[in-house]
């Protein structure tokens, strides 16, 4: 057995191998099994389990985080459904609700292989300013063939209530960055309200990823041509798929960006060839038919909504629920994604806001 995973987030893994076998994923709870975590992203933690020759990916909890937000039970039910009708989600395997195994829920899926597009990828592939567009397009198809999806068809129907979806994701984000402030950012304030007093009244409604970029697509091969899989479910509902858009245009960063952006939360969306947020949308527009209106609204939206985020990570940080030093200044993304959105309300567009 060999894990290689942070302090006080190893597996109990002759627990887990037990419940392998009586989900038939294994042979035998006696075959020798490596675990290794994967470093990327701030939320859930996701593990690969290599045993007799099989590759897994768990699923679970942080450590010392509510489940509201980190729901394993759902995120499987909406793979198993995705499963159904959608081939770009990964197959799920396993589910187990209680903490008796590893300390806290989890779910077993597929180990996807591809290429996944870090900033640290695209540069050790010395990706091309022509490649980028291609890069792009595929990644916007494969968003808008969600968006289009028949979530009925595939029994997702119960997912979410898609009727009043902006006003409860205004109201709850607003409610979650009070609960998770620990100082006073009146930028963040600012936008609180401004979002209260100018979301749209009529909006469609689609299934919804909520964290679609770059790091959660694998791509089938550099040809840069397909995406193979879309990961990270948890945020998945119904709702008004230009709320997507929003979240992902705000973590689509370019280089016209704040420098502690650029620098402090690198992405390949920031090299040369790579479209602009304002082409980005104009893309989507052509390739889903939808009209975008209230464009600033949207993008705003994301923003706060990752100030939020990366606010209750620093939170449970500063709180000792967590010791990963990669939380340590949490707090400065939150003033600065803040202000973006403020800017751009200030502004009235969505790029060069600085």
């Amino acid at each position: 057995m060999k894990q290689n995973v942070r302090k006080g987030e190893e597996l109990n893994v002759q627990l887990l191998k037990q419940f392998l076998l009586n989900k038939n994923l294994i042979s035998s709870a006696e075959s020798a099994m490596e675990v290794s975590q994967f470093s990327n992203g701030f939320s859930n933690l996701t593990y690969q389990l290599g045993i007799e020759n099989k590759e897994y990916v768990l699923r679970r909890p942080p450590v010392g985080a509510v489940k509201r937000g980190h729901d394993m039970g759902r995120e499987f039910k909406v793979l198993s459904g995705l499963n159904k009708g959608f081939a770009k989600a990964p197959k799920a395997y396993a589910y187990a609700e209680d903490d008796s195994i590893i300390g806290a829920p989890f779910y077993i899926m597929e180990k996807i292989n591809g290429i996944i597009l870090s900033a640290k990828e695209a540069r050790k592939r010395a990706i091309s300013a022509e490649e980028f567009p291609v890069i792009a397009d595929s990644w916007m198809d494969t968003f808008v063939e969600l968006h289009q999806l028949d979530y009925e068809a595939v029994g997702l129907g119960e997912l979410g209530r898609p009727q009043g979806y902006v006003e409860r994701q205004v109201s709850n984000w607003g409610k979650q960055y009070l609960k998770a402030a620990t100082e006073e950012i009146p930028e963040a304030l600012q936008v609180m309200k401004w979002l209260e007093e100018n979301q749209p009244a009529n909006y469609d409604h689609s299934l919804i990823h909520n964290d679609y970029k770059y790091d959660n697509v694998v791509f089938e091969d550099d040809s840069w041509k397909a995406v193979k899989a879309i990961l990270d479910w948890e945020m998945c509902t119904l709702g008004d798929p230009l709320m997507d858009l929003g979240t992902s245009i705000a973590y689509w960063s370019t280089a016209s960006d704040h420098e502690m952006i650029t620098k402090g939360w690198p992405s390949p969306t920031t090299m040369p060839g790579n479209p602009g947020r304002t082409e980005l949308v104009e893309m989507y527009a052509r390739k889903s038919g939808r009209n975008i209106n209230n464009l600033v609204f949207y993008y705003a939206y994301g923003l706060f909504k990752i100030a939020v985020i990366v606010q209750q990570i620093y939170y449970r940080y500063k709180k000792g629920l967590t010791t990963d030093e990669r939380f340590a200044h949490l707090n400065k993304a939150t003033q600065l994604f803040s202000l973006m959105a403020f800017q751009s309300i200030q502004k009235n567009r969505i790029e060069n806001l600085f």
